[in-house]
């Protein structure tokens, strides 16, 4: 599958918003909400490494997230006020192109994205 100019302007803006550690909180919270429907697509997987590499993760954080593909994150971990204010949107908008990516939005994954929004405005 090859990167929408939508994927790849959205990744091309992260890496210059973002700290370190909310590269690495982003990557959790992507990874959460992939697993909002109880199983990770091909897709998502695919938008997850795409963002990976935007973010330029080390890899010990690379691996890291390949495990929460794997095994989701806890859900004590992934607390939408820990969010720093200003990236809230960007979150949001990972959220969003996570949930779409496979083409069909399950009602877990919808009702997940609004408690998020509703969460972060």
């Amino acid at each position: 599958m090859h990167a929408t100019r939508q994927d790849q302007a959205y990744a091309a803006r992260m890496p210059y918003k973002l700290s370190h550690e909310d590269r690495l909180r982003l990557m959790k919270f992507v990874c959460s909400f992939a697993w909002a429907d109880l199983q990770v697509q091909e897709e998502e997987r695919q938008f997850v490494g795409k963002l990976v590499r935007a973010l330029d993760l080390p890899p010990e954080e690379q691996r890291q997230v390949s495990r929460w593909l794997e095994v989701p994150p806890r859900a004590e971990e992934v607390d939408p006020q820990d969010i720093p204010l200003e990236h809230r949107e960007l979150f949001l908008e990972a959220a969003r192109q996570l949930c779409a990516r496979d083409g069909v939005l399950d009602a877990r994954e919808a009702e997940n994205f609004s408690l998020l929004k509703q969460l972060l405005q």
